[in-house]
C-alpha cells in the first residue's frame, strides 16, 4: 500500500490550520472574559471604554471642523425636530382665524361664516402634508452634522480625501474589530440571562430566589451593555426608584431596559413579542414576575389586577406608558391606565446621544435581530439617564392629569418635546372624536355657541 505524501502533508496542514484557528479563538475568549465580562459582571471598569470614548470623541470633532471648513456654506439640519421645515403658529384657531377676518369692515356678532377662513385650513393641511407632528417622531433622528455612519438621514459624503480614509478605516474598525467583539458579549450575556432565569425559576419563592433573580438580570444586562458599548451616565441617584412603586419613562428602544437596569433590577410591563425577544421575556418571567401582553387586551381587568401583584410581591415596575418607541426626540401621550392604580410614579428621563449611533428601533422597519446588529455596528451608544423625584397623584387630580404632569416633567428634564398626541397613531388612524373636536370648534365659531344664542334670541323677542 503506498502512502501518498502529499495527502500527508495537506492534513497536516490542514490540522495546523485548525489548532491555530481554536489556539486563537481561546485567546480571544480568554481576553473577552478577562478584560471585559468580569468587570461588567462586578460593575466597575478598566477604562478601555473610557480610552475608546476619549478617541472617538476627538475623530468626531475632527470631522466635523473639516467638514464645515470645506464647505462653509452647507446647510445645517437641525436637530430639533420644533426647528423643522414649517414654523408652526403655536396660536389657537380662535386667534387664527382671529387674524384673517381683521380685514372685514366689522367683525362678526354672534358667529358668521367668512371665506378667508378657508386660508387657516388650507395652510393647516399643507403643513401636515409636508411636516406633521406625529409621523416624523416615528422616523431616525436628525442630525446636526454627518457621524461617519452610512445609516443616518445624513448619507455619505465626500469632502476630502483624508475624510475618507478615516471613514473607511471607521468601517474597518466596527465591522471588523468591534462587531465580533460586541456579538460575543452579545451573544454570552443573552444566553446566560435565558439559562439563568430558566434556573432560579425551578426555585421555591424565597428571599433566595429574589436575590439570585435580581443579580442575574442585573450581570446579564451588564454584559449586554458592553455588548453594545454603552456608555451611560446617570444622574441624582437619590431618586432611584425603589421597591413597591412604579418607574415611568420615556421609550425610544428595547435597550431602555439594559440601560435603566444596570443600574438596578424591575419587573417590567410590556408588549409581548415573537422571535429572539419572545424568548428572552419568556425566559425572565420565569424567575420575576414580568408581565408581557398584548394591545389587544389592554382593557382587560387582569393586567390590573397583575400590577397590584407585583407591587405587593414589593418588586419595583418598570413601564413604557407610552406604549410605542419614540425617536429620542419628545414624549408622547402616557397611558391613564398604569396612573390609575394608585401609589408612587418614579419618572426617569432617559435621552440618547445621535452623534454616535441612533438607538431609536423602528420596527415596522427592522425585526429584533437586525436592530441589534445596526446597534453593534454603530459607534458606540451614549445615554444620559435622570432620576426624578418621586411623585404622587394630587387631591382633586384624575388619572389624566397626573400622566400629563409626569409626561411634562420627563420631557423637561430630558429636553424633549413634550406631544399630546397618541404614540398609537403609529399604528391606527386619527379617532374621529378628535375631528368632531375640531368642527365642534369652528362650528361654534360660525353659528355661535348654545349660550350666545340664547342670549341673543332673548334680546330679540325683548
Amino acid at each position: 500500500m503506498q502512502v501518498n505524501i502529499t495527502d500527508i502533508s495537506i492534513f497536516h496542514m490542514s490540522y495546523d490550520f485548525w489548532v491555530v484557528v481554536l489556539a486563537g479563538l481561546k485567546v480571544w475568549v480568554y481576553l473577552i472574559v478577562a478584560l471585559l465580562m468580569v468587570p461588567a459582571m462586578f460593575g466597575f471598569s478598566l477604562g478601555i471604554s473610557e480610552t475608546y470614548m476619549k478617541i472617538l470623541v476627538k475623530t468626531l470633532e475632527w470631522a466635523t471642523l473639516r467638514i464645515q471648513t470645506v464647505n462653509k456654506e452647507q446647510h445645517i439640519i437641525e436637530s430639533s425636530s420644533s426647528n423643522g421645515l414649517i414654523q408652526r403658529d403655536d396660536g389657537s384657531m380662535e386667534e387664527a382665524l382671529g387674524e384673517l377676518r381683521r380685514s372685514r369692515p366689522k367683525p362678526p356678532v354672534g358667529g358668521d361664516f367668512t371665506l378667508s377662513d378657508c386660508f387657516y385650513f388650507y395652510r393647516r393641511g399643507i403643513e401636515d402634508i409636508v411636516e406633521d407632528e406625529v409621523t416624523q417622531r416615528f422616523s431616525s433622528e436628525e442630525l446636526v452634522s454627518w457621524n461617519l455612519l452610512t445609516r443616518t438621514n445624513i448619507d455619505f459624503q465626500y469632502i476630502s480625501l483624508k475624510l475618507t480614509m478615516v471613514w473607511g478605516l471607521g468601517v474597518f474598525i466596527r465591522y471588523c474589530i468591534l462587531a465580533p467583539l460586541r456579538i460575543t458579549l452579545a451573544s454570552i450575556g443573552l444566553t446566560w440571562l435565558v439559562i439563568g432565569t430558566t434556573a432560579v425559576g425551578f426555585l421555591p419563592n424565597w428571599r433566595l430566589k429574589s436575590w439570585l433573580s435580581d443579580w442575574v438580570h442585573v450581570m446579564c444586562y451588564r454584559i449586554c451593555a458592553r455588548g453594545l458599548s454603552c456608555t451611560i451616565h446617570y444622574y441624582n441617584k437619590e431618586n432611584r426608584p425603589r421597591k413597591g412603586g412604579i418607574c415611568v419613562a420615556n421609550h425610544t428602544s428595547p435597550i431602555d431596559i439594559v440601560i435603566l437596569c444596570n443600574d438596578g433590577c424591575y419587573a417590567m410591563v410590556g408588549q409581548s413579542h415573537g422571535g429572539l425577544m419572545g424568548v428572552l421575556q419568556r425566559a425572565m418571567a420565569r424567575s420575576c414576575p414580568h408581565i408581557w401582553f398584548e394591545r389587544a387586551d389592554m382593557k382587560d381587568r387582569s393586567i390590573y389586577c397583575m400590577f397590584v401583584v407585583v407591587v405587593a410581591y414589593l418588586q419595583c415596575i418598570f413601564l413604557v406608558s407610552s406604549g410605542t418607541c419614540i425617536n429620542n426626540t419628545s414624549v408622547m401621550m402616557f397611558k391613564k391606565g398604569s396612573f390609575e392604580i394608585g401609589g408612587t410614579i418614579y419618572p426617569v428621563a432617559i435621552k440618547y446621544d445621535p452623534q454616535f449611533g441612533d438607538a431609536f428601533w423602528n420596527s415596522a422597519k427592522y425585526n429584533m435581530v437586525s436592530y441589534l446588529l445596526r446597534m453593534m455596528t454603530s459607534w458606540a451608544i451614549v445615554c444620559n439617564v435622570w432620576y426624578l423625584p418621586a411623585m404622587t397623584q394630587q387631591a382633586g387630580e384624575d388619572a389624566v392629569q397626573f400622566a400629563n404632569r409626569v409626561k411634562s416633567a420627563i420631557a423637561h428634564r430630558g429636553g424633549l418635546v413634550d406631544l399630546s398626541w397618541d404614540g398609537g397613531l403609529k399604528r391606527a388612524k386619527v379617532k374621529d372624536m378628535f375631528k368632531e373636536e375640531q368642527q365642534k370648534m369652528y362650528s361654534s365659531m360660525v353659528v355661535g355657541s348654545e349660550k350666545d344664542n340664547s342670549i341673543k334670541n332673548g334680546s330679540t323677542r325683548k
